[in-house]
């Protein structure tokens, strides 16, 4: 069994397995009725980058689930970073946690790169 115990919120890199909870809405579009929370353990598979307002996105690979409505293991799904940061994530320990480093640096130079390629886009209108 996977423990997660380390916190994570706001620096998620691929290859981390994390667990974050999320909010549940059922109904239409136009009126979303909460149904509860879920728990999601997963795999971050990929990450990226929006072009127009880097909007950070994973792409998850789920290892288990629990509570309102749960996934199926196994599935591969997307969730805007904003939303598995949004009530706290940990994440497990790396065998070699020097690789998560190497990882989270190559991370942290795209969302650098990004956000300077946004500020030169504005700065032309």
């Amino acid at each position: 069994m996977t423990v997660f115990t380390i916190p994570c919120t706001g620096d998620v890199v691929t290859g981390d397995q994390i667990e974050f909870t999320e909010a549940v809405f059922g109904g239409s579009f136009r009126k979303p009725r909460y149904l509860g929370e879920r728990i999601v353990q997963a795999e971050v598979v990929r990450d990226s980058y929006g072009a127009a307002k880097q909007q950070h996105t994973f792409t998850l690979r789920v290892l288990a689930s629990s509570g309102v409505e749960p996934l199926t293991p196994g599935a591969t799904t997307t969730r805007k970073g904003r939303n598995v940061y949004r009530n706290g994530t940990r994440r497990a320990a790396w065998a070699v946690e020097a690789d998560r480093r190497a990882a989270l640096d190559e991370k942290h130079g795209r969302g650098d790169a990004a956000r300077a390629d946004r500020a030169l886009r504005k700065e032309a209108f």
